[in-house]
């Protein structure tokens, strides 16, 4: 399955590195935007990307912008969406391990290329668990308020 991605100005040129590094390994993608480094804002990129990973259309995501902040928030909007922020290869693996994130967050403008390429690989490498975690992971989603 394509894996979603997509980023703001901030996190344009490390989509970009990593873009080259799936196309190395043969991995297809969906590239949301943006598509430059001009100023842009995050969720007009981040909601089409969560579609299609709540949709099924793609699965997983990665997506960056400066700090990852404000794109994660924006994707974890999603019902179906489980955004981590990672910065270091352990929290990637424990966000999938544990938490059976379905998007990637990166900081663009605090991780180098090495490392944010060995982040996605431990994401996009890293099984979810299961057991005691899917009790958790069921209770993420906002009860109906009736």
């Amino acid at each position: 399955m394509k894996i979603a991605i997509c980023s703001d100005h901030a996190g344009f040129e490390l989509k970009s590195v990593i873009e080259g590094y799936l196309e190395a390994m043969g991995r297809e993608y969906e590239d949301f935007g943006t598509y430059s480094t001009e100023s842009c804002d995050y969720p007009d990129f981040a909601h089409p990307a969560a579609f299609a990973v709540e949709e099924g259309r793609c699965y997983p995501g990665i997506a960056i912008c400066g700090t990852g902040n404000g794109i994660g928030m924006t994707l974890n909007k999603h019902q179906g969406i489980r955004a981590a922020l990672c910065w270091n290869v352990e929290i990637a693996r424990l966000a999938r391990q544990h938490n059976d994130a379905n998007v990637l967050v990166l900081p663009g403008r605090f991780v180098d290329n090495v490392t944010a390429l060995a982040i996605v690989d431990a994401f996009l490498n890293t099984p979810f668990e299961g057991g005691r975690h899917s009790r958790r992971i069921a209770k993420i989603p906002l009860p109906s308020a009736e």
